[in-house]
């Protein structure tokens, strides 16, 4: 019987973890995975040569040219990461950032148990929303936008 009392409280204390603070950790987790990597293709502010020959011959997405694909990827894993961490369209930043996720499991296969973890954060932001620490909260409870349609609220 006391081991019942004592998993009850406990399952009451992790319960009393406001959701925002989950979606904060969530979004710095995912974001800083995705800055890092975006770190590694650029010098100054070029994208280094060896970061289009590793689209064009190393890992070449499907879909699109390689220089495309460059582009894309090193903009995303600067812009997706700042609007992850202020927390403003958090959502649409998590959405890239997911396609991302699957284009390099397809691409890569063997990373798949980064990979999983990189998507799990980056899905409960995208089913979820921020958190009420975003710029996403302060604009919706500003311009009376409706709180589910947001972020979660807690």
């Amino acid at each position: 019987m006391w081991l019942m009392n004592w998993l009850e409280a406990g399952r009451a204390l992790a319960e009393r973890i406001p959701y925002s603070i989950v979606a904060l950790v969530a979004r710095v987790a995912a974001a800083s995975v995705f800055w890092r990597s975006g770190q590694t293709k650029i010098e100054g502010f070029h994208i280094k040569e060896s970061t289009f020959y590793l689209f064009r011959y190393e890992h070449p997405v499907p879909l699109l040219p390689p220089d495309l694909a460059t582009y894309l990827a090193t903009i995303a894993e600067f812009v997706c990461p700042v609007l992850l961490v202020i927390g403003l369209a958090s959502r649409l930043s998590a959405l890239a950032l997911i396609v991302m996720t699957i284009v390099i499991q397809i691409v890569e296969p063997g990373g798949w148990p980064e990979h999983i973890l990189w998507f799990a954060a980056l899905l409960l932001v995208l089913a979820r929303g921020p958190g009420a620490i975003s710029l996403d909260q302060l604009l919706w409870s500003r311009w009376g936008g409706s709180q589910n349609a947001g972020v979660a609220a807690r």
